[in-house]
């Protein structure tokens, strides 16, 4: 291996997508929807994305009261039947509580009922309710893992595998199916900030995920240059790395801003209730709005942030979560909207202004 590539050096155009974890929406009285409301609307949203352009919707998997998704592939074998050319991503499944075996499997599915566009994002999970749910121990959270990512890239070379270790049964030259047209599983690794994590991808040749949604996203430029090093060391590809964070697009800065801090401070003080943390101040939002990695205001507002980003860091994609905490469904549609038809072409409209201007070919 004589070198890495990277998205800027190959000028490789940049995806944009969406995420949700499939957060229960308010209706048009403040009513949050059932969990299979909710379900039903990222399916129309997807739709609306893949009217209007999008490269990706990406779906987490969550087994908590306020999220809808604990399956993000049946999801998108639904989203599948109704599109035609977004592609079909998790965000992130859960490998570690999970059996790789039947996650290619479902994939794999997902991947023949729509033309090839299946995209798994393995993680370990930002919540840890899947763990005694599914009979795993906490304890084990890091072997968990380990192993099965490995079993997992045995499976991608689609052929007979035979496998030992101690989170499952071994296998003993098990041909899996389906097999993919393809021959390869898109298959992706989300790191929400451990270099184990980063170096980890690297070493399996995984495209990066990186999960940003606090702080000003330059802090992360240490891992691309990590994830691109170490793929060099280990003599595998250094793919274009993503990035994702919160956000929401509106017709204006302050109805953005006001739609989204009642339901953020919920949702941050929810989780931060059960982790440490303080309650989130209306300055503190503020400042994240503005310096760190909530993505909210006017399209304008948000293409800016978003291309200053991506420039930043030297990403290949940008995927904005759009559904953070309790948003009206009406809101929803409206940011997938104009994320689609406005945010996107600006961002793309400024990130080539940038490149002409570097290259000294603007006047």
């Amino acid at each position: 291996m004589t070198g890495t590539t990277t998205a800027r050096e190959t000028d490789r155009p940049i995806e944009f997508g969406l995420d949700t974890f499939g957060d229960l929406p308010e209706d048009s009285q403040g009513n949050l929807l059932s969990h299979a409301g909710a379900i039903r609307h990222v399916v129309e949203e997807a739709v609306l994305a893949d009217r209007l352009g999008v490269d990706v919707i990406a779906l987490g998997e969550h087994h908590r009261p306020e999220y809808s998704i604990s399956t993000p592939e049946t999801v998108l074998a639904g989203i599948a039947s109704r599109t035609h050319r977004i592609k079909l991503a998790s965000g992130v499944t859960v490998l570690s509580s999970d059996d790789p075996v039947r996650v290619f499997q479902r994939f794999a599915t997902v991947d023949a009922l729509s033309g090839g566009r299946a995209q798994v994002i393995l993680g370990r999970g930002s919540f840890t309710e899947s763990f005694p749910l599914f009979g795993y121990d906490l304890s084990d959270y890091d072997r968990l893992f380990e192993e099965k990512i490995g079993l997992f890239a045995e499976l991608l070379q689609e052929r007979p595998v035979t496998w030992q270790g101690t989170t499952r049964a071994p296998l003993n030259d098990a041909d899996v199916y389906p097999r993919t047209e393809s021959g390869r599983l898109d298959t992706w690794v989300g790191v929400g900030g451990s270099p184990q994590s980063v170096i980890r991808a690297a070493r399996y040749g995984f495209p990066l995920m990186l999960a940003i949604i606090g702080g000003q996203p330059d802090r992360f430029a240490a891992y691309v240059d990590l994830y691109r090093r170490a793929a060099a060391q280990f003599g595998t590809v250094a793919h274009p790395v993503g990035m994702h964070s919160p956000g929401l697009v509106a017709d204006t800065d302050a109805e953005a801003v006001e739609t989204v801090w009642p339901r953020y401070k919920v949702m941050h003080d929810r989780i931060g209730a059960q982790r440490g943390w303080p309650p989130i101040t209306r300055q503190a939002y503020e400042s994240e709005v503005a310096h760190g990695s909530l993505y909210i205001g006017s399209p304008e507002t948000v293409a800016t942030k978003m291309a200053r980003a991506i420039r930043a860091l030297d990403v290949g994609r940008f995927d904005l979560i759009y559904s953070t905490g309790s948003i009206p469904a009406a809101a929803r549609l409206r940011s997938v909207e104009l994320y689609g038809s406005e945010v996107i072409p600006r961002v793309r409209e400024l990130l080539a202004t940038e490149a002409l201007e570097r290259t000294g070919v603007a006047s």
